[in-house]
């Protein structure tokens, strides 16, 4: 990767077969064939420690994650949904990385396994609103199990999901 980044798609999955991840790259796909730069934070790459309020700042794989969140304009998350809530990863790196998400842009791709979590990521989303002044993009992807083939292949139709969330945040980049 060279260089910052406007756009910075987040897998926050940590599961080998992850759906979300699956997400996460079809929309980086998208993004580069409409010639937008992207970088691509997949939290198994990094070792964080869990927020302890104190000492887990320090970690150096905690500055690498806040570096390319600072950089970003836009970020969109993609996180697997546990117990009608986005998961305990991504969370731990919203709480690691704090102040670095001032001010951003944010989206939300979603996999779970039933449609009752649909509105899973409003905690947080309320959270990043409230405590660093995000704009969130009042569209995101909820794709559960049916919405991918056997080949862990999203259908069409959240693929054109994606990609309309893909447009409103080149839409609204600049708003904040």
């Amino acid at each position: 990767m060279s260089g910052p980044k406007e756009y910075l798609v987040i897998s926050s999955s940590l599961r080998s077969s992850s759906r979300s991840r699956i997400l996460a790259e079809y929309l980086r796909e998208y993004y580069e064939s409409q010639h937008v730069s992207c970088a691509f934070l997949d939290l198994r790459a990094f070792i964080l420690p869990l927020c302890d309020g104190e000492t887990a700042y320090e970690h150096p794989d905690v500055a690498k994650c806040a570096k390319l969140i600072t950089e970003a304009r836009v970020i969109i998350a993609a996180t697997p949904v546990y117990n009608y809530d986005v998961c305990a990863a991504l969370k731990n790196l919203v709480e690691l990385t704090g102040d670095s998400w001032e001010d951003k842009v944010v989206g939300f791709l979603c996999a779970a396994g039933g449609a009752s979590s649909y509105m899973s990521v409003m905690s947080l989303a309320d959270s990043l609103m409230l405590d660093f002044r995000c704009l969130i993009i009042p569209r995101f992807v909820y794709a559960t199990r049916n919405d991918f083939s056997d080949a862990k292949v999203p259908t069409e139709e959240v693929k054109g999901r994606i990609a309309r969330l893909a447009q409103a945040s080149l839409a609204i980049k600049n708003a904040v």
